[in-house]
């Protein structure tokens, strides 16, 4: 018993690690990045509006017109952002932002004022 159990185990190990051996798929070109395991990242720029911020949270909220390397319309959303990025913005500056969209999560990677 104890060898089929050893067997088994070590079957899945090496179906792992035959798993693990497969090169993730390169980056395409434009707004897309394709990651390992099969994950999206999606980039785009916007402008906006700032209505909101909370540096110490890390979040930044801008109503911001439409980015369409990330097909989303006009809307007003709150997004992750670095502290640092937020320095030297303020509720109701407008600004040219970089994102990163992962699944529905977006970080704001680049902010300045227009």
């Amino acid at each position: 018993m104890k060898t089929v159990i050893i067997l088994t185990a070590a079957l899945a190990l090496a179906a792992c690690n035959k798993a693990a051996d497969v090169p993730s798929q390169p980056a395409t070109a434009g707004a897309m990045t394709v990651m390992d395991m099969g994950a999206v990242t999606k980039t785009g720029k916007g402008h906006g509006k700032i209505t909101a911020i909370d540096p110490a949270g890390g979040k930044v909220t801008i109503a911001h017109g439409a980015i369409a390397s990330v097909g989303w319309s006009a809307m007003t959303m709150e997004f992750k952002a670095a502290p640092k990025l937020l320095e030297g913005v303020a509720v109701g500056d407008e600004v040219d932002f970089d994102l990163s969209l992962e699944g529905n999560e977006g970080t704001v990677t680049a902010i300045t004022k227009r």
